[in-house]
């Protein structure tokens, strides 16, 4: 999709630039108009992709009957008026740290992400875990493996969002301590 200018690792094979959250955090308050959203835009970076997401100012509650539909229309108006910025910004964002960039906003309770990457993940699965899968797709709740067990994977993320935060910052910890130890020297 966009591997030009892409760092290449030992072996030939593509690696991102490697971004620090907090890095590109910075960078986006910097880049970004400051009146698009209330408050930082919150940045989640991975290896495939980078997601800005940001609260829209919420509708007076006096002038809505449908808080859900108001909301929506809200992150609607965003994304079409702020399309063409968006862009120059992903794209900016894009060649800086070789990576997609995702759009989404907050509004009222929802949620809304704009051009979010699928990246598929190899797994190796036995029998009894294919067969969870192959129950679900039966089932009619995913149409697909695939589907399946991105459902699982949500799930499993719903339901032990503390732990992987304890995780995430735990990983953060490590970064600092690897990044006060000595740097390796190339022959």
């Amino acid at each position: 999709m966009f591997p030009r200018g892409r760092h290449h690792a030992p072996g030939g094979s593509p690696a991102a630039i490697p971004a620090a959250p907090a890095e590109v955090q910075s960078w986006l308050v910097g880049r970004l108009p400051d009146d698009w959203f209330e408050s930082a835009p919150e940045v989640v970076v991975d290896r495939d992709e980078i997601t800005i997401s940001g609260t829209l100012p919420t509708p007076d509650s006096a002038q809505v009957q449908d808080a859900d539909a108001a909301a929506e229309g809200r992150a609607q108006r965003f994304r079409e008026q702020t399309r063409d910025q968006r862009i120059v910004i992903a794209r900016e964002a894009q060649a800086k740290w070789q990576r997609h960039v995702a759009w989404g906003v907050r509004s009222g309770e929802q949620q809304y992400v704009f051009t979010s990457l699928a990246v598929p993940a190899m797994t190796r699965l036995r029998q009894p875990e294919r067969r969870v899968l192959d129950t679900l797709v039966e089932a009619g709740v995913a149409r697909s493996r695939a589907e399946a067990l991105a459902w699982c994977v949500k799930l499993v993320g719903e339901h032990t969002q503390d732990w992987l935060a304890e995780l995430t910052e735990a990983l953060k910890h490590v970064d600092d301590v690897r990044a006060k130890g000595p740097e390796s020297e190339e022959d």
